[in-house]
C-alpha cells in the first residue's frame, strides 16, 4: 500500500527548519559563544554545528614534514617559509613564485618584533577567556559599532555553524569607536595595526615589483589602506570530527596578514590536497585575496583555505588583518600595465562596494567571487 508524507524527502521540513532556527536564536541570544558551551562541560555539540562533510583533520603532520624553504624541491606540497632578511632580488623572486602558485607564504626575520606578535596574541586570548558577564557587553551583530564579538558572522545564513568565536573590528580608514573595544586589548590592537601597516607596505612593494609594476609608496597605500581585523578563538571541541573551525573559502580583499599561536588548524588547498600551515615561532602568514588575483590579471592566486575544529584542550588563536583599498568606491580590475593584445583582461571592472556587498550576503562556505567578475 502506498504511503504519503507531509513533506517529500527532497524538500526541507519547515518544522525542522523552524526548530533549527529557534535553537540558533537561543544560542545567539545567550551571548556565551562556543567558549561558553565548552565551559558548561558540553560533551555533544548542538546539531546546528554538525557539518555534512566536515574537514578531515591531519594531526599526524609534524612541523619538520611541512616547513620547507620555497627553493627546496619536495614532492609533498608545503607552504613556503621565506627569510625576509634575504636580498631584495631573492625576495621578489620567492614571493612572486609563492603568490603565483600557492597563494600563501610565511615570512621570518622580518621587521616586526616578536614581542608585538606575542602581545597581540596574548591579549586576544585573554579577552576570550574573560568571565562571560564581562564579554557579553561586546556581543553583537551590529557592525555599525565598528567592533563586534560574536560566533560566526554568517550564523543565520550558513548550512552549519563553525566552532569558533570572533571579535571583528575596522582599523582604517575609519578607526573603531574605542569604547566598543575591550580594554584588555585596546593598546595591543593600536600597536599591532602600526606593525601591520609597516610590514604590509614592505610586502606589497615586493609583490608589485614581482608583477613588473612601478608604484610610489602613496599609490601603493591607496591599494591597501583599508584594514579590518578578525580575531578568532577556537576552543576545544568535544566532537571536532563532526564540525569545522572555519569552512573552506577565499578571502575577499587584496592581501591577508595573519599571526597564529602554536595550535595547528589552518589548511590550504594545494591541487587536490589540503596542506597544514604549520605555526612557526615569530612568523607572519600572508595570503593573496580575490582582489589581488583580479588586479594581477590571474598572475597571483587566491586559494581556498579552512580551519578544522580544535580537538585539543589548548585553544587555537589567530589574528587576521584584511587589506583592501581604503575607499569603497575604488574601481577594481586588472592593472592596466598587465593588459596587452597577448594578455587581454580576464576580469571586468567593478567597485569595491559592489564586491563586498555580494560577499556578505552569502554564507562563507566555498565563497569566491572571482568567477563572477570574469569576462
Amino acid at each position: 500500500m502506498a504511503t504519503t508524507t507531509a513533506h517529500p524527502p527532497s524538500q526541507p521540513d519547515p518544522t525542522s527548519q523552524n526548530t533549527r532556527l529557534q535553537e540558533i536564536k537561543q544560542f545567539d541570544e545567550s551571548k556565551i559563544g562556543v567558549k561558553g558551551l565548552v565551559d558548561r562541560g558540553l560533551t555533544t555539540i548542538p546539531s546546528f554545528f554538525i557539518h555534512p562533510n566536515p574537514p578531515e583533520q591531519n594531526p599526524k603532520n609534524s612541523p619538520a614534514a611541512n616547513v620547507d624553504p620555497i627553493s627546496k624541491l619536495d614532492p609533498k606540497p608545503t607552504i613556503p617559509v621565506i627569510d625576509f632578511s634575504a636580498p631584495r632580488s631573492a625576495l621578489v623572486d620567492q614571493l612572486r613564485r609563492a603568490s603565483s602558485s600557492l597563494g600563501f607564504f610565511q615570512i621570518i626575520n622580518h621587521s616586526v618584533p616578536p614581542s608585538s606578535i606575542n602581545k597581540i596574541l596574548g591579549s586576544i586570548q585573554q579577552f576570550f577567556e574573560l568571565p562571560e558577564e564581562k564579554k557579553m557587553e561586546y556581543y553583537t551583530r551590529d557592525m555599525t559599532r565598528g567592533a563586534a564579538y560574536s560566533t560566526n558572522f554568517d550564523l543565520y545564513q550558513s548550512k552549519a555553524a563553525s566552532w569558533r568565536d570572533t571579535f571583528q573590528m575596522g582599523l582604517s580608514p575609519n578607526p573603531p569607536k574605542w569604547e566598543n573595544v575591550p580594554v584588555t586589548f585596546r593598546e595591543a590592537v593600536a600597536e599591532w595595526d602600526k606593525q601591520v601597516a609597516k610590514i604590509s607596505e614592505e610586502v606589497m612593494g615586493i609583490l608589485c615589483e614581482g608583477l613588473g609594476l612601478e608604484r610610489s609608496d602613496d599609490e601603493l597605500k591607496e591599494l591597501w589602506d583599508g584594514r579590518v581585523m578578525a580575531t578568532h578563538y577556537y576552543p576545544y571541541c568535544p566532537q571536532a570530527e563532526l564540525t569545522a573551525g572555519l569552512t573552506s573559502h577565499t578571502d575577499p580583499g587584496l592581501l591577508t596578514v595573519l599571526v597564529q599561536n602554536e595550535v595547528l588548524g589552518l589548511q590550504v588547498k594545494v591541487g587536490e590536497e589540503w596542506v597544514d600551515v604549520v605555526p612557526v615561532e615569530g612568523a607572519i602568514v600572508f595570503n593573496i585575496g580575490d582582489n589581488f588575483q583580479i588586479m594581477s590579471n590571474d598572475q597571483y592566486k587566491s586559494v581556498e583555505h579552512r580551519v578544522f575544529a580544535n580537538p585539543l584542550r589548548n585553544p587555537r588563536v589567530s589574528i587576521a588583518v584584511f587589506l583592501t583599498p581604503g575607499h569603497r568606491d575604488h574601481l577594481c580590475g586588472p592593472f592596466p600595465e598587465l593588459i596587452s593584445a597577448e594578455k587581454p583582461a580576464v576580469y571586468r571592472q567593478f567597485t569595491l562596494s559592489d564586491y563586498m556587498a555580494r560577499f556578505f550576503t552569502k554564507e562563507l562556505d566555498g565563497k569566491t567571487l572571482t568567477n563572477y567578475y570574469r569576462i
